[in-house]
């Protein structure tokens, strides 16, 4: 079938690729020509793993193809994608819906009159969203046959080729219309065929779904990391005790990794837009309201864990920081926990050095002030102290003799417990983790709480 993307960004461009490997003839738009022209010419503006071959393949086979217009591919789809960006809007933190509707006043346009369209809602909206799509294009278009549904993407930057070919479920919200059910059935028959889950529920059901899941997830990781800070007062190893609730299959293992917080495209601009949600409607979600704020916190609270490990004063010391993107596999910078707690080192007095496999150029963008290597040992050479904040598979072997002739002080904090300490201490450095804990309690400790318990 033909299918027309509207925003060829990290999900709309995706979502074609992946659709076109389906077998679908797919049509990405963009507004911004400098783009189109760069995929025209097979050149991927983002870093996904996997992609550039899909796109390439898919290209050469003629079924995915890029314009900058709109009229002619949206006229000839069945299906119509909207996957345009939502951020979060300045001022208020509702999810900024301008590219959105203005997309579905340009799609209302091209619509064909003479047989139904169904527009379909990937970008993350707020509740309701799809009610006033709809009403937009019945305005615009009075008579013509469409159809709107509500689609949300759960692809993990880094993954997201996998997570749309073998997902664990597709989510379709759409009102009373068995042919649009149909449509969006041939759209997604290779998977429907492979047994993966396909739940059809109401529109505003589906895009509650999406905010609903990413909150929980964020508050999942919120949650690991308040027990890693209380590990380390108790001495007890949070990996164990993720492990041990992990394995509880109520629980899960997943997004249970301590670290410095959680960053990227969605779970912060997805939690912020869902509380402002809840509390237009007076059903304010205070565990997504205190999620957001102990992750905000942690961020800049990382710094300090660095001044610590420093001996509590940075003035005039170094600081090489390993990875910068918000998670691997991604050149993503978007609310990464490496801007804040560069910031906070810089605040404390420290020159930072920076590098990331993929994230550099990005990096550029966001970051001020920091001296950019072009590897891990050229980052720390000189550095007093070295610290990992994105766990990128090349720092997972680093050299540590190398390391420890190339820095001035061989310290190493391990912000994603990559390591473990008997291994990084036998090579003669200083090791900080997250949340593993040191040593048992001295005996006076164990009295005193013994004690406390009898009484």
């Amino acid at each position: 079938m033909k299918i027309a993307i509207i925003g060829s960004g990290y999900v709309g461009l995706v979502s074609g690729a992946c659709l076109a490997d389906f077998g679908h003839e797919v049509t990405c738009i963009d507004i911004n020509a400098e783009r189109i022209e760069k995929l025209r010419a097979g050149e991927i503006p983002i870093y996904e793993p996997g992609l550039d071959e899909l796109v390439a393949r898919n290209t050469r086979f003629k079924r995915l193809s890029f314009s900058t217009e709109l009229e002619g591919p949206v006229h000839d789809a069945e299906a119509v994608f909207i996957a345009v960006g939502t951020p979060s809007r300045r001022g208020d933190g509702h999810a900024d819906l301008t590219y959105v509707y203005r997309a579905v006043r340009d799609v209302a346009a091209a619509l064909n009159p003479d047989r139904l369209t169904v527009v379909v809602d990937k970008s993350t909206v707020p509740v309701g969203t799809g009610d006033e799509v709809e009403w937009i294009i019945r305005e615009e278009r009075p008579g013509v046959p469409f159809a709107v549904v509500s689609n949300p993407e759960f692809l993990r930057e880094g993954a997201a080729i996998a997570d749309f070919k073998r997902p664990d479920r597709i989510v379709v919200g759409v009102e009373d219309d068995e042919d649009a059910r149909e449509i969006m059935r041939e759209v997604y028959r290779p998977l429907f065929l492979n047994e993966t889950p396909i739940l059809f529920t109401r529109r505003r059901t589906a895009e509650l779904i999406k905010y609903a899941g990413n909150a929980f997830l964020a508050m999942k990781i919120t949650f690991i990391n308040e027990i890693a800070d209380l590990c380390e007062r108790l001495d007890a190893d949070v990996q164990d005790v993720a492990l041990g609730i992990g394995l509880d299959g109520r629980i899960g293992k997943k997004f249970l990794h301590a670290g410095p917080g959680y960053g990227g495209s969605c779970f912060p601009k997805d939690t912020l837009a869902l509380i402002k949600t809840a509390q237009d409607h007076e059903s304010p979600v205070r565990l997504i309201e205190t999620t957001v704020a102990i992750n905000d916190q942690r961020k800049r609270a990382m710094s300090r864990k660095v001044v610590q490990a420093a001996g509590g004063d940075l003035r005039g010391k170094t600081v090489a920081v390993l990875g910068l993107t918000f998670k691997p596999n991604t050149d993503d910078m978007r609310d990464s926990p490496a801007i804040s707690l560069i910031q906070g080192l810089q605040d404390a007095g420290a020159l930072v050095r920076g590098f990331d496999p993929e994230g550099m150029e990005e990096a550029l963008k966001v970051i001020d002030g920091v001296e950019y290597c072009t590897d891990a040992y050229e980052t720390v050479g000189g550095a007093d102290v070295a610290v990992i904040v994105t766990e990128w598979d090349q720092f997972r072997a680093l050299d540590f003799d190398r390391m420890g002739k190339a820095m001035r002080d061989p310290v190493l904090v391990d912000l994603r417990n990559i390591y473990t300490r008997a291994d990084v201490e036998a090579r003669g450095f200083r090791y900080v983790d997250v949340g593993r804990g040191r040593q048992t309690p001295p005996p006076a400790m164990v009295r005193e709480n013994v004690l406390r318990l009898r009484a």
